[in-house]
This record gives C-alpha cells, structure tokens and sequence, in this order.
C-alpha cells in the first residue's frame, strides 16, 4: 500500500485533529481494496480502523470531490482522498440538566426508569446529552470516579432505543456488588430482568428457551447468531413467555405477539437478535427486523400507519429487581410500558387477543 500526502507519511490523529482537511492519493497498489483498510493503513498505526469506519460513515472523507458513506467501497489508483477530522471531545462527560424519571435513590444507588432515544454512556457520536451526563448533574461528585470516566456508575446498560429500568450505583461499594450480581446475572443472587417485547408473529410455543451464542456479524457493527466454536462466539441464553397473541384467530392480517423475555446472559442486542433468529423479530427494530418491515402492509389502517411511524424497537424493560448492597433487601422496581408502544400494543389488540392461560 502507498499513499502520498501534503503531510508526513506516518500521520496520526493527534495532527489531523482540528486542521485542514488532509489529502491522501492511492497509488497503485491500492486498486481494489477497501476504502476503510486502505485508509486506515494510510493514516498509521494510531488510527483504528473502527475509528476510520465512523469517519466515513459520518461523511468526514471525500474522494475525488464527493463524499462516501460505503466503509466496503473499492479503491481505484489515482483517487484523491480528502479527510476532515472533527475537533476533540472533552476526555471527561460534563453535567447536563436533563430531566430524569427516578424510581428510587439513596446515598448508595440511584433507579430510573431510561426513556427510550437516551443513550446510557457517551461515545463516538454521542459524547453529550446521555444518561451519563444527566446523572452527574443530578448526583454531583458522589459518581466520581466509580466504574471509569466514561462511565461513572454503570452496571449495565440498555440500547438507546430500548426503555425501562435501570440501577446506576452511586460508591464504589455498591458498584463493585451490583456489577457482581449482573456479571452472573442473578445465578447466586437476587437479579431479576424482564422485558416485554411486541414482535411479528405467533411463537409455535407459549414458552421456550434460546440458547444461542452470539458474536460480531458480517457488517463488525450488528450481532449474529453465530456458531459455538467461532473465536467471538459467546453464550446467551433468553427465556421467553408469550403473554398475549394479536390476531391469531383470522387469516386476513399479519399477527404479532406480546412476549416477556428474562435474561440468563447479558450479550450486547441479545433479545433482538435471539428472537430475530427464532422468526419473531422485534416490532420497529432496524437492525435486525429489517426483512420483515413490508409485513406493515398485511396490517389495516389506522394500524399499518402507525407500525410505520414506529421508529424504534418496541422493547420495554419492565422489572428490575436486586439485593441492596448495604441493606441486603431484595428491591423491586416496575416501570409501565412507555405512551407510544402502549399505543401500538392496543393497535394490535384490536385484531383480536388472546391471552397466555396460565
């Protein structure tokens, strides 16, 4: 690989950041690679190639004048390669007034119930207005220093667009216990996790176990099921209910389910991707529920626009129960189904319902 530039050949991030553009031109060599090896090659050791992909994909580099987006794009000799980097984000999140739903708080953990579009830690695109930010403006110097800079407090986390019920620890005693509890995810103590999940579709069964190890799929950003003896492979067990079936009892619409899910592993996007993999995606999820969006079209109005209009995953975290660190009480903690999956919920029951019999 060779790439020529109005800059030192070994150029790191330290120098790009805050200054012009930099020009790279692809030599020969470079016919036919992709565009986030060859960059990341070409801007040296200090720049990962995940941070090379963010790049592109937030349209920082342009070749030839106009801008890519496609990390898997090929290179061709001779292109003129243009990178913009963005200015630096603060090394420490910074108190923000953003208001929180407290379940629950003391001198020693803090319970709320996340809404969904609130990202939990900062990170590469969102190093402001996360949970993280709005707790150390609540919380003060009580977080500091407690689970790393980044992420003062947190034992666990839910994806942005997922809402419900969390526990933030506030010292570093009931970190390292709560951190304990979720690490076994409650097999030698008292953790509790449910979920409810709107998804396509009937399971053949009211209750069953996926037991199917996760790891990184093909595009390195999204999880897959994977097989066992791959080297990310990672073991992830979810238990699943189905709890009220949408529409089961006609042929004319698509039907769907309310579906609880409890946890017996914490793998990143494990329920999405778990009932993706057994046929029942997740309702709005836009990763994995992708194959299944045109099933909005076998709804009928007013129900198939609001399915479209739903912009997220309809995943809820409904219960949350753990052993105080310093009391040792089990604590317990619901947060209802927030306005707008309740709305879609009902939108369903209006196909027909029926219920698990228990």
């Amino acid at each position: 690989m060779s790439a020529h530039s109005e800059e030192a050949p070994e150029l790191i991030e330290d120098l790009l950041i805050g200054a012009a553009p930099t020009l790279l031109v692809a030599g020969a060599d470079a016919a036919g690679q992709r565009l986030d090896q060859w960059l990341a090659a070409a801007l040296g050791p200090d720049m990962s190639r995940s941070r090379v992909q963010m790049l592109i994909r937030q349209g920082a580099v342009v070749i030839d004048g106009k801008p890519v987006d496609e990390t898997k794009r090929k290179m061709s000799a001779g292109e003129n390669v243009s990178v913009a980097m963005p200015e630096p984000e603060p090394a420490q999140p910074q108190g923000e007034n953003i208001a929180l739903d407290v379940l629950y708080e003391d001198d020693e953990l803090i319970v709320i119930n996340k809404p969904a579009g609130l990202v939990v830690h900062p990170g590469a695109g969102n190093w402001t207005g996360t949970l993280v930010n709005a707790l150390i403006h609540h919380c003060g110097d009580s977080l500091s220093g407690i689970g790393g800079v980044r992420r003062p407090g947190i034992v666990h986390r839910l994806d942005k667009e997922t809402s419900g019920v969390m526990v933030v620890a506030k010292t570093d005693r009931a970190h390292k216990a709560l951190s304990e509890a979720f690490a076994d995810h409650g097999l030698t103590g008292d953790l509790e996790r449910a979920y409810l999940a709107l998804v396509w579709g009937i399971p053949q069964r009211p209750t069953g176990t996926i037991d199917a190890p996760l790891g990184r799929a093909a595009d390195r950003v999204r999880r897959a099921v994977v097989p066992e003896g791959r080297d990310d492979a990672r073991h992830a067990v979810t238990r699943f209910a189905v709890q009220e079936r949408f529409g089961e009892d006609q042929r004319e619409f698509a039907t769907a389910s309310l579906v609880e899910c409890r946890l017996e592993t914490g793998r990143t996007h494990q329920i999405r991707v778990h009932m993706a993999h057994i046929g029942h995606p997740v309702i709005g999820d836009p990763d994995y529920g992708l194959a299944f969006r045109t099933k909005a079209n076998r709804l009928p109005e007013p129900l198939k626009s609001q399915v479209k209009a739903f912009s997220r995953q309809a995943l809820h975290a409904w219960l949350l129960a753990f052993r105080h660190p310093t009391t040792h009480l089990t604590m317990r903690f619901e947060a209802p189904i927030p306005g707008d999956m309740e709305e879609l919920v009902g939108g369903f029951r209006k196909l027909g319902t029926s219920h698990q019999k228990t």
